[in-house]
């Protein structure tokens, strides 16, 4: 996992509330989040030092709904919970898509194969 070794997106051992929810929340629900690769590459997007501004910001709010209890369909709901999270991750990557880089997909792809074996 080169992509997280490097500097450019290391974390401060101060880990921010919301990256710390994200972490839980995802590790909780990974199995039932389809677009848990995307949230993930939006993830290490936002995180990383060559990303603008503006696209960080519009990738941490839609990390930020992900992580929110309280949102418009109730994650505990079967099926559709998650449905309005998919649509904002979805509308945040589709205005930033410029700026994905594969090394961000990449990146994504192991920590979710990270997550999915139990790490």
């Amino acid at each position: 996992m080169a992509f997280a070794r490097s500097d450019f997106w290391q974390r401060d051992d101060d880990e921010s509330a919301l990256l710390r929810s994200f972490w839980r929340k995802l590790a909780r629900v990974v199995a039932q989040v389809p677009f848990a690769e995307d949230l993930l590459a939006a993830y290490y997007c936002a995180l990383d030092r060559d990303t603008p501004l503006y696209v960080k910001s519009t990738l941490i709010a839609a990390i930020a709904y992900f992580v929110m209890p309280a949102d418009a369909i109730p994650d505990m709901l079967p099926v559709i919970g998650f449905s309005d999270d998919a649509a904002v991750v979805a509308t945040a990557l589709k205005l930033v898509t410029d700026h994905m880089r594969p090394a961000h997909r990449a990146a994504a792809k192991v920590r979710l194969a990270e997550l999915n074996a139990g790490d």
